[in-house]
């Protein structure tokens, strides 16, 4: 009976938890649309994930591309099929590493940023005093973060995918012999504006949602320097979690949709 009283209560937690994000989350784009836009703040917000996020970013994409097209490329030139490796690593970069890669940054080095500071201002009872003044927090402090988080992560992307296809360019002409010639040719047999375009779109998704957990547990740390960094930790993997659920989804569709066109 304990058990199951237990259970019942981590479950009706859950539930409520999930139930307040969903809330947050709504009064988030409800501010979105306002004209009380922080713009100051989201240029600095920007420009913080940036410095934080780029080098990690393109230190991540290298290995991650190569090991990736390497494997590609193997099963390629079992087949006598090198000269196709532009089009695996399109692929491969376009749809799925660039926007994978660009977020996992995102959420891990600048996600997790975001969070210490809410949490920070929070066991400090800065946010309270806001609210005491009558401004929003959210409006103030969590709009400006979530609409950067999702600029970052767009912009990444493209660096990612550009680092990704060159890198991917070195690796299979140089060290696998493909023809670069073919390999640059055959970057759009498989690939199109479309796949960019979701790329894209799946990146702004991830962003947003790294930066709407990394602000809801922000702003709700409790239990001093602790608190928060437990609310730090828990952005990391409740972010990583959204992020390959949304990926799943994003691909699920766009594949019907293409595959239907």
């Amino acid at each position: 009976m304990a058990n199951e009283a237990m259970s019942s209560s981590v479950f009706v937690q859950a539930l409520s938890t999930f139930g307040d994000f969903y809330s947050f989350t709504g009064n988030v784009f409800k501010q979105m649309f306002t004209r009380r836009f922080q713009f100051r703040e989201f240029v600095s917000q920007a420009w913080f994930l940036t410095t934080v996020s780029f080098a990690p970013a393109i230190l991540v994409a290298i290995p991650f591309c190569v090991v990736i097209i390497f494997q590609v490329n193997q099963l390629l030139i079992q087949i006598g099929a090198v000269d196709l490796a532009g089009a695996g690593a399109a692929v491969a970069v376009v749809r799925e590493i660039g926007p994978i890669v660009s977020v996992l940054v995102v959420a891990g080095a600048g996600a997790t940023a975001i969070c210490a500071d809410l949490g920070s201002r929070k066991i400090r009872d800065e946010i309270d005093a806001m609210v005491t003044l009558g401004i929003d927090p959210i409006q103030r402090l969590v709009v400006p973060r979530v609409l950067a988080s999702m600029l970052v992560g767009v912009a990444l992307n493209g660096v990612v995918t550009v680092v990704g296809i060159v890198g991917g360019y070195i690796f299979s002409v140089v060290l696998q012999g493909a023809t670069p010639g073919l390999y640059v040719s055959d970057l759009t047999l498989l690939v199109g504006l479309a796949d960019f375009i979701t790329s894209e779109i799946k990146a702004a998704v991830f962003g947003m949602l790294a930066g709407l957990t990394a602000c809801y547990l922000g702003l709700n740390a409790k239990g001093g320097p602790k608190g928060v960094g437990d609310a730090v930790n828990q952005t990391v993997v409740f972010a990583f979690m959204l992020l390959f659920a949304a990926n799943s989804v994003i691909s699920a569709i766009f594949l019907q949709i293409k595959l239907g066109a």
